[in-house]
């Protein structure tokens, strides 16, 4: 096992680990920028390396100043949280070349599954469904129209290094495949510096599902249930919930496979997540697999009681799964907490919080960084905070959030707390009926 692991993360996942970290009794190194001198995750670990000024490319994404980090402290490994470095197969391949073990995917897990064209063409050999679409990259308009006519429309241009939305488009009408295509090419080479696109089949009314997956080092792999992350607002997730009220044991029997065949295809090592759009008729269709711990991990954790950090850490340090597939056995609901003014637009507020009161109560989870009197940099994520809340049934864990939410407090900026409550008094959402185009017609009031 490791005796000191440096975390090249900051704020509410930084502490997350250091907290798994001491329950191991592992010393944890922080890194931070000059903006995050005063978080609290600088505060808890063992030791803490600032490691440049507020930009996260001279700081957080700054490999050198990281790795000379690690070697003045003795870290053996390196946790590299989510965002940031996490999916860097540079960084990766270099925490090896230095002797320090990256607490993630290999390079040529990361890179095979950071292509989208070379993902899916993995997972179609490996008989993991996939939506209908071109063979590789689109070389031209002629070439996308014949693939879009036999596949039918409508159609979505995707870039193949894309993210966050960018770089797609939908196409319902060959009329328009030439605007589109341009739009899309033109946005990913000024987003990603690659204007690769590749096309697919649209799937309509879908829902955003992931499956969590662990694999070790010695070619077994399991899969620890679903997440619905369908409520989400230009590509980016706002809740997350599982079990999926869409979900029946079948389908979840038949994911649950497709994502182990999809681990075992790229020889998975570490945590992560295969993720899934699933149509209205529940035909499911691999997007992409993050390999990484998500945001979202919590709400895995409550419902069958397993720490993903923890597992992380011991599949690392070469320690074999159990290979035993795990299923809920409550219902957990995270929802994100933003600094951000829902009634404009979602516009960021960072700022200094003047008063700080954090939900608790039976079934009640909080991860977050900050406390009051805590300044809020404007250079990073918006995020302050995810209430989780779990409970027997569905119901009951929408209405533990319901009052775990009028609980919360933080004043001093605007944050998506008033979001989430109108969200857990809508009709649709109570009954489970959403897709991921819930929120473009979800209006606050």
């Amino acid at each position: 096992m490791f005796k000191k692991i440096l975390i090249a993360n900051r704020g509410e996942i930084a502490l997350r680990i250091i907290r798994t970290c001491k329950e191991m009794n592992i010393k944890t190194v922080a890194v931070y920028s000059t903006a995050d001198k005063e978080s609290l995750h600088v505060r808890f670990a063992d030791e803490a390396v600032c490691i440049g000024p507020p930009p996260g490319k001279d700081s957080y994404l700054n490999i050198p100043s990281i790795i000379s980090a690690a070697e003045i402290t003795n870290a053996d490994a390196i946790h590299p949280g989510y965002g940031f470095l996490s999916e860097n197969s540079r960084f990766s391949k270099i925490c090896a070349e230095h002797d320090i073990k990256f607490i993630g995917a290999t390079p040529d897990q990361i890179d095979g599954m950071g292509d989208k064209a070379n993902a899916k063409s993995t997972m179609k050999a490996a008989g993991v469904p996939t939506i209908p679409g071109s063979e590789g990259l689109i070389a031209d308009v002629k070439n996308g129209k014949k693939v879009a006519k036999k596949i039918g429309y409508p159609v979505m241009l995707k870039a193949t290094a894309g993210g966050g939305g960018r770089g797609m488009r939908v196409i319902w009408k060959e009329k328009d495949f030439q605007k589109a295509w341009d739009d899309a090419r033109n946005e990913a080479s000024t987003a990603f510096g690659n204007d690769g696109i590749y096309l697919e089949k649209f799937v309509e009314e879908p829902r955003h599902i992931e499956i969590q997956v662990a694999g070790d080092q010695y070619g077994r792999a399991c899969h620890l249930s679903e997440r619905d992350c369908s409520i989400q607002r230009r590509h980016q997730k706002l809740l997350e919930e599982t079990p999926s009220p869409f979900m029946t044991k079948n389908l979840r029997e038949k994911m649950g496979d497709a994502a182990i065949n999809a681990a075992l295809a790229v020889k998975y090592e570490g945590v992560g997540t295969v993720e899934f759009l699933v149509d209205k008729n529940r035909n499911f269709y691999f997007m992409e697999m993050n390999t990484r711990i998500q945001v979202e991990h919590p709400v895995t954790e409550e419902v069958i009681n397993y720490d993903l950090i923890k597992e992380q850490i011991k599949i690392a340090a070469g320690e074999k799964i159990t290979g035993k597939n795990y299923y809920p056995m409550l219902h957990a609901i995270e929802c994100r907490i933003n600094a951000e003014d829902p009634y404009n637009a979602f516009r960021p507020s960072p700022g200094r919080i003047t008063t700080l009161h954090v939900p608790g109560g039976h079934g009640v989870r909080v991860d977050s960084h900050i406390y009051a009197g805590y300044n809020i940099p404007p250079h990073y994520d918006s995020m302050v905070s995810k209430l989780i809340t779990m409970a027997q049934t569905r119901d009951e864990a929408i209405n533990t959030m319901e009052r775990a939410l009028s609980e919360f407090v933080i004043e001093g900026v605007k944050t998506t707390i008033p979001f989430h409550q109108q969200l857990m008094l809508n009709e649709d959402f109570r009954k489970g009926k959403y897709t991921t185009k819930f929120m473009e017609s979800f209006k606050l009031k």
